[in-house]
């Protein structure tokens, strides 16, 4: 009897597990606010029925966040878009009639306030780049853990970016190997040069006023002024340009540390 006791305490501890401890919880959250917290709308976008309810079934298991819409291609995800008012777009890419990376580009600019991260097969530079060029502010591999994915829907959900440890790696060794081959250096002055390093260094940007006393709007219009004159469409843009300008301690730092810069920025 004490065996069969203890088997099924086991089994009703695994049950428990499975739908609570795999999870990260936020932490320093009372109960009294997590019920008052809005859950985190989602919305998921992708062509194939199965793995389309696998990732709906899992996304449903995290805290504080609500599935809200199911479209199977990028036409149908825009149309969801404006019934639903997601907050956050788990978005494909190969899928038919309208592509992931068209309907993220539609979607960022007729509903500008929408957050979209990209699940994908693919991780090279060229296509992670692509995927950040059109408005993308997160992208995970189909791959990666499921913790890895709430760990890229509460950035995001906060307004920062986020990319795959996975891919974090490969476009900056990437980067790394070819940065010779670019063109020369855009001349920049000391204060945009300064700032351009302390964005590298993952400082948010009231951090950077408070160092360099000077207001948050001027450091906006800073970072402006940089992603205008170097061409970088996103702050990932920024910090690569830094790297090359030997701005970081060392490329080893930088593989390391951006996916934890690209969390702290705001």
């Amino acid at each position: 009897m004490g065996s069969v006791l203890r088997a099924r305490n086991r089994l009703q501890n695994q049950i428990e597990e499975k739908g609570k401890g795999r999870f990260p919880k936020p932490e320093l959250v009372s109960d009294q606010k997590r019920i008052s917290r809005k859950p985190i709308r989602v919305l998921i976008a992708d062509d194939q029925l199965l793995v389309r309810a696998g990732i709906c079934e899992l996304v449903k298991l995290l805290p504080d966040v609500k599935v809200v819409g199911l479209a199977a291609d990028g036409r149908e995800a825009l149309h969801l878009i404006e019934e639903h008012d997601p907050d956050i777009i788990l978005m494909d890419t190969s899928m038919p009639e309208m592509n992931g990376l068209e309907a993220t580009v539609l979607a960022k600019k007729q509903f500008p306030s929408v957050k979209i991260i990209i699940l994908s097969d693919h991780s090279s530079e060229d296509f992670v780049f692509r995927a950040l060029r059109c408005g993308a502010e997160g992208l995970v591999l189909k791959h990666d853990s499921v913790e890895e994915l709430y760990s890229a829907i509460s950035s995001v959900a906060q307004g920062d970016e986020h990319l795959s440890p996975k891919v974090t790696k490969k476009v900056v060794l990437g980067y790394l190997e070819g940065q010779s081959k670019g063109d020369p250096p855009v001349k920049l002055s000391p204060r945009q040069r300064e700032i351009l390093q302390l964005i590298a260094e993952g400082k948010a940007t009231k951090e950077i006023a408070n160092l360099l006393r000077i207001s948050v709007n001027t450091v906006k219009t800073h970072r402006l002024k940089l992603m205008e004159k170097l061409d970088a469409h996103e702050i990932t843009g920024l910090v690569r340009y830094a790297a090359k300008l030997g701005l970081l301690k060392s490329p080893l730092v930088y593989v390391f540390f951006l996916q934890s810069l690209l969390t702290q920025i705001s």
